[in-house]
């Protein structure tokens, strides 16, 4: 019998409608054709999904929790066809929701997960076992020159990673075969006259082409690390092209997933950590994001629990944070994380080069903090 994999998904019904739409997203998302007119045996009882379980949503009596069993054959290896066949068609129904999944060891093990993690990351920046720094050039609509420029003011001041906004990608303005090469040049400087260990991030974008050529750019130029946004370049491309083939740290960007409805410790923290991210970026709570608090633990803890051989995946909380919750955050998720603070920094006008510094310090001298 082939093994299976158990979608969680939460359905806007009481449990007694939810029965039958469990039943049919059960159908849908395995044959997608009625049962009764399926005569093969093996089909039927091999690959048809089948309800595990359906019970009320804890939080919500009106909505139900349905636990649905599909074949792991029918994924294969395949992180694209994983997705289909956790949320495929259903995706388009909205009354539902993906908000969990149990994998076999046998998929977890095929899947590339992360190639550093979180070990390979501190490796990489020359740090021991502490929290890292991280920072983004932005705003989107500089040139090469002033990228790089503050580049290397970041550089001195210590932050351990710098990444590309995702929203830089290869505009006119700052195209990547100019951009890269100059902000890596400008990091190295800021390096080797400062002694640290800063990597630069830029951001993969494109189709597959596109970024094959940008990944070549990469290495040819010494760059350590790269940013890249899974749903917008596509999760096959992520896990089959940038995870094998950018040989330095992957750092994913949550850009589009809010688009579906697909849990936020699922996607951000579990998932993409499979596909092969080494630090999964999320919105952490009271920043310029809707997220609770026990959301943002979830992703945290999903992206660093054991998960078969595969190393943990860094969480970075972000968007909208400020050096003056360095201490909260660090409380929060212990050592085993990267935080990024961008428009904070920048704001601080001609103080940025000492408030950047304090960020970094501050990071790196945090010790003591559960996690």
């Amino acid at each position: 019998m082939n093994e299976r994999l158990i979608a969680h998904y939460r359905i806007d019904a009481n449990p007694g409608e939810a029965r039958r739409r469990a039943a049919a997203l059960a159908v849908e998302q395995s044959i997608e054709m009625p049962p009764d007119a399926v005569g093969d045996a093996f089909v039927r009882t091999e690959v048809m999904g089948r309800v595990e379980s359906v019970e009320p949503d804890p939080t919500d009596p009106e909505l139900s929790i349905a636990r649905i069993a599909l074949a792991t054959d029918t994924v294969g290896d395949e992180p694209g066809q994983l997705m289909n066949m956790l949320f495929g068609n259903c995706s388009l129904q909205p009354d539902v929701m993906l908000i969990d999944a149990e994998l076999p060891a046998s998929l977890v093990g095929a899947l590339p997960g992360p190639g550093y993690g979180i070990a390979g990351l501190r490796k990489a920046v020359g740090a021991g076992r502490r929290a890292l720094s991280c920072t983004a050039l932005k705003p989107q609509g500089l040139g090469p020159d002033a990228l790089a420029a503050l580049a290397y003011t970041f550089a001195r001041s210590g932050i351990d990673v710098i990444k590309d906004d995702h929203g830089i990608a290869d505009q006119p303005y700052a195209p990547f075969d100019a951009r890269v090469p100059a902000v890596q040049r400008a990091v190295a400087r800021a390096n080797r006259e400062g002694g640290g260990h800063t990597v630069y991030a830029p951001t993969i974008s494109g189709g597959p082409a596109r970024i094959a050529r940008q990944l070549d750019l990469v290495h040819a130029e010494g760059v350590g690390a790269v940013l890249a946004c899974p749903m917008l370049i596509g999760i096959p491309v992520f896990a089959e092209l940038v995870r094998a083939r950018a040989n330095v740290p992957v750092i994913a960007h949550p850009a589009f997933a809010g688009a579906v409805r697909i849990a936020a410790p699922l996607l951000l923290g579990r998932l993409f950590r499979l596909f092969g991210a080494d630090a999964t970026i999320f919105p952490n709570h009271g920043g310029r994001f809707s997220y609770d608090r026990a959301t943002c633990d979830a992703i945290a803890r999903y992206a660093r629990e054991p998960l078969e051989d595969h190393p943990p995946a860094l969480p970075v909380p972000a968007g909208g944070m400020s050096v003056d919750r360095v201490d909260e955050l660090l409380d929060q998720y212990g050592l085993d994380t990267m935080l990024l603070i961008g428009g904070n920094l920048l704001e601080a006008g001609d103080a940025m080069p000492e408030r950047a510094a304090a960020f970094a310090q501050r990071v790196a001298d945090a010790l003591g903090q559960s996690s």
